[in-house]
């Protein structure tokens, strides 16, 4: 049996959700897309979360939620400055109209951000999902870069 069966089993069913399902179509740092980012510290946050006992569904729902937001902030103008403080709201507001959403979730995704942005997390979870996001976002962003010098052939250190 997978030991990764449980995490599959509560993400399933938000996965199904045709708005999350859109979040494939959304470049997100560079190498990946908006949906496999999500996934990435859905994962890292489920993992950490229940490895530390914590509410680890809680922390991989808010995580699978905290970017779903349906625009590309370099397109639509706005900044990065700016889109860090408006995505998260934008992403509650999108999250709280496919699911209920407890506390601690809500909490994950409008301040998944508080580096940024100033709104310093309420619970541990929080915490998680935060650097879990960052983590991921310089990982997905370094294979990305990677994978462009790649595809140009410009050599990099290995």
């Amino acid at each position: 049996m997978n030991k990764n069966n449980e995490f599959l089993l509560l993400v399933n069913e938000l996965l199904k959700h045709p708005d999350i399902q859109k979040l494939e179509y959304y470049s997100h740092h560079i190498g990946t897309t908006r949906l496999q980012h999500s996934l990435n510290v859905a994962f890292i946050s489920y993992k950490t979360a229940k490895f530390l006992k914590f509410d680890y569904k809680s922390a991989l729902r808010g995580a699978l939620l905290h970017d779903l937001f349906f625009y590309d902030y370099k397109e639509k103008g706005i900044g990065i400055i700016k889109h860090s403080a408006l995505h998260p709201k934008i992403a509650l507001k999108n999250a709280s109209k496919i699911c209920e959403l407890n506390k601690i979730e809500k909490d994950i995704i409008l301040k998944h951000m508080w580096l940024a942005n100033y709104k310093f997390p309420r619970y541990k979870e929080s915490y998680i999902v935060t650097v879990a996001d960052k983590f991921c976002a310089i990982c997905e962003a370094t294979y990305g870069i990677i994978k462009k010098m790649k595809r140009k052939n410009i050599q990099y250190i290995k």
